[in-house]
């Protein structure tokens, strides 16, 4: 898979390109990689051309030193596009990578055709949450961090019916590197997108887990009040719907794509 390095960074991305198709561009969760769009992958590149990376301090992608930022991410994905010659893609999003895809509807409009937010919020957590996940993936590594997120990103039944597909996510978690980690748990703790919300005028749509304990349904439902035109899609899963409900999952969001292609 291809490496294309852009500043001080080199993102680790696959590009499943068909010139007679439009582009959509994937982006993953905190302590994920592409992967996590496998479920999706096949399907959507049926009509899609497909663009998936894994952002800074993630998978194969290199680490610079941190703190980041959601800017500097959403940054990369332009300094991405544009070395691929990619003026306009359709951009879907998952927690933080729905928080990169806010930044982009808000700052750099020209290049998105529409947005798919998915399990993501334009504000998590307080300073005191995220210092904490900080100091205790510095202090006593990706291991322990692992509980605070995976164990609470699927539904009880999920975990004990699914488990192979829970250790196959985890695993990827406790293979990042803690620098990496406080690096982006600094670019959450640090990011505010409410006042940025009234500025998306892309065709959006908003997906939620009905179960999401990381992000309460209530908090991705002011992103369908604020984003003028937006539409909600609520799914019977906790944070990672893609994952845990990858069939309703991928029919909806295809749905609202195949609207506005």
């Amino acid at each position: 898979m291809p490496f294309l390095t852009t500043g001080e960074l080199t993102v680790h991305y696959q590009f499943d390109a068909a010139p007679e198709k439009p582009v959509l561009m994937l982006s993953n969760s905190l302590g994920t990689d592409f992967s996590m769009w496998d479920p999706q992958a096949a399907i959507f590149a049926e009509h899609f051309s497909l663009l998936r990376y894994d952002t800074r301090g993630h998978g194969q992608s290199s680490a610079p030193p941190g703190p980041y930022s959601i800017e500097q991410m959403g940054r990369d994905v332009l300094a991405l596009l544009d070395e691929l010659k990619l003026s306009r893609v359709h951009f879907c999003g998952l927690s933080m990578g729905g928080m990169i895809g806010q930044w982009l509807g808000a700052h750099a409009q020209e290049r998105v055709h529409s947005l798919v937010l998915a399990d993501t919020a334009a504000k998590v957590g307080d300073d005191d949450f995220w210092n904490d996940r900080i100091q205790t993936g510095l202090r006593r590594g990706m291991a322990a961090a692992v509980p605070f997120f995976v164990d609470g990103w699927f539904t009880e039944p999920f975990r004990k019916s699914s488990p192979d597909v829970v250790e196959r996510i985890a695993s990827v978690y406790r293979r990042m590197s803690p620098e990496a980690f406080a690096a982006c748990c600094a670019a959450l703790r640090d990011m505010d997108l409410r006042a940025d919300l009234a500025k998306i005028c892309a065709p959006t749509l908003v997906v939620y887990g009905a179960h999401d304990m990381a992000i309460p349904p209530s908090e991705s439902l002011l992103l369908v009040e604020a984003i003028a035109g937006s539409q909600g899609l609520r799914l019977e899963s906790a944070h990672l719907s893609n994952v845990e409900s990858p069939a309703a999952f991928t029919k909806g969001v295809l749905d609202f794509l195949l609207c506005h292609r």
